[in-house]
């Protein structure tokens, strides 16, 4: 790979890093995991430019710590996997970072574990409190506490304060039938809430976007 290929890369990857933020900062995580897929075939070139030519050193790859930080909440097996088919097929991404990325990934799919026995738990019990679930459940409370902050922020579960805790309750659930609008058309489309959580085909367009979940009147939500 010559610089002008390499440079071409490091280009390409930090445009769609920027993306993966805005993204995230538009709460459309599913779509900023797509992204983030997106931009690890870049990776390589990115890492040997960043290295030979910038004379810079990477600590970790960001769009790499999104899937790890999302999809396991998520129970995104099939990213996870990616990660390590990537990691695999690219052995720049462990010889150029300081981060053990094999390690890192086993303990995404641990949280994924985690994350599918807490789901479980609160929708199985009408009366969940946060501070009891390192009782319940056992592990490490503040593991728990990180899960369902992230989950808060997802728009995935809500927590209400009473006395000195949180009760929990989910704001969804995955297999729910829901309707999506194709942000392109305004296709109307029927489906499990899962299936919306990232880009999808629409039947009428044949767009590849990300569908608006409609509440139960059929009322688009506003974004602030």
């Amino acid at each position: 790979m010559n610089k002008n290929e390499m440079e071409a890369h490091h280009v390409e990857y930090n445009r769609l890093s920027e993306e993966v933020r805005k993204a995230q900062a538009r709460g459309l995580y599913g779509d900023a995991i797509k992204l983030a897929k997106d931009s690890w075939s870049h990776i390589d070139g990115m890492l040997q430019y960043a290295r030979r030519h910038l004379k810079v050193e990477i600590s970790s790859i960001d769009t790499i710590e999104v899937v790890l930080k999302y999809a396991p909440l998520l129970f995104d097996k099939s990213s996870l996997d990616e990660i390590g088919t990537l990691l695999k097929e690219c052995r720049t991404v462990e010889k150029n970072t300081s981060e053990n990325m094999g390690e890192k990934l086993s303990n995404a799919r641990d949280l994924m574990w985690n994350a599918h026995r807490l789901w479980n738990h609160i929708e199985h019990h009408s009366c969940v409190y946060q501070n009891t679930l390192r009782d319940t459940l056992g592990g490490d409370q503040d593991q728990w506490r990180r899960m369902v902050e992230l989950w808060e922020k997802m728009g995935l579960l809500r927590r209400q304060r009473t006395g000195t805790s949180c009760q929990l309750s989910l704001a969804t659930r995955f297999g729910e039938l829901v309707t999506g609008k194709c942000q392109f058309c305004g296709e109307l489309a029927e489906a499990p809430k899962a299936m919306f959580l990232e880009k999808v085909t629409c039947t009428q367009c044949s767009q590849h976007v990300l569908f608006v979940i409609l509440d139960k009147k059929g009322i688009e939500p506003q974004r602030n």
